[in-house]
């Protein structure tokens, strides 16, 4: 039983990848700030009932600072998120959240001079030659031309910035799981998301979300929202049974899924060297955890 967090771990990269894929079917033609909205409000009959039978812990004053400031940022992360599913290939966007562990280590060193040990400073070259490899078909126009796609591919863009968000919010949600306990804040967060971002998504969408509450509603992004609170339960019970790094390190062979349910699902190309990369940065990511933690 000592091990049990890996299998809320694997839950979790599974459903996640899963509800990824589901949201870029759904996107199809569609608003992101409807899909985006929707999916989060597909999360409510799993977490309802998760905060209704959780105890309440004792919640200290630096759980609302962190919600508080966390759910703007998370706006702006959720939304970008889904503007790079729609925009670009999910075996190229995906493999960026990749970089969230990356931020974490560097702006740490750049900024406060912190040391880094020499195992993760080959996680961050493997997270780095992996993001080279995702856009290897790039090759033709020199050596910087998978570089130069990475700056016009705009959904790989925007899930960069999705990577940096989350090295924020990362870090707050920390704080909000100490200051309370895991399924609580994972709920309560969730729920207060989904609350905060419904005007947003009505104004932005355009009318769309009140044509999908009138019955309309893509059966893709229903699955999607119930595999993220499945996602969100599994990550916060496994934090609670294991250290974060641990958990991440498991919990990102999402990223291989996903790039597997693009080729398959959504016949991008490139697969061999897409998948290539996304190993490497899922090997730096899983050396800069457990060796810089």
């Amino acid at each position: 039983m000592d091990n049990l967090w890996i299998l809320y771990a694997l839950t979790a990269a599974l459903t996640l990848a899963t509800s990824d894929a589901l949201t870029k079917k759904a996107l199809s033609g569609r608003s992101e700030y409807a899909i985006a909205w929707l999916r989060l409000v597909a999360t409510v009959p799993v977490l309802v009932p998760v905060l209704m039978v959780s105890p309440v812990p004792q919640i200290k004053p630096a759980f609302y600072t962190a919600v508080g400031l966390s759910i703007p940022l998370e706006i702006v992360a959720v939304l970008f998120y889904v503007k790079a599913l729609k925009l670009s290939p999910l075996s190229l966007t995906l493999p960026f959240l990749s970089l969230t562990p990356v931020f974490l280590l560097v702006i740490p060193v750049l900024v406060l001079g912190e040391s880094i040990t020499p195992v993760a400073a080959v996680g961050v070259i493997l997270v780095a030659a992996g993001g080279y490899c995702l856009n290897a078909g790039e090759r033709g126009s020199g050596w910087f031309g998978p570089v130069k796609a990475i700056v016009r591919e705009r959904g790989s863009m925007y899930m960069i910035a999705v990577a940096l968000i989350y090295s924020v919010t990362s870090t707050l949600g920390k704080q909000a799981v100490e200051s309370s306990s895991p399924l609580f804040f994972g709920a309560v967060y969730y729920l207060a998301l989904t609350a905060v971002f419904a005007p947003i998504a009505f104004v932005k969408s355009g009318g769309e979300i009140r044509d999908c509450l009138a019955g309309r509603v893509p059966i893709a992004i229903l699955f999607a929202g119930l595999l993220y609170g499945v996602m969100v339960c599994a990550h916060m019970i496994g934090i609670s049974l294991t250290q974060v790094a641990c958990l991440i390190s498991v919990k990102r062979l999402s990223l291989i899924i996903g790039v597997v349910y693009g080729c398959w699902f959504f016949h991008e190309g490139g697969m061999r060297t897409r998948l290539l990369g996304t190993c490497l940065m899922v090997s730096g990511v899983v050396l800069i955890v457990l060796f810089q933690t």
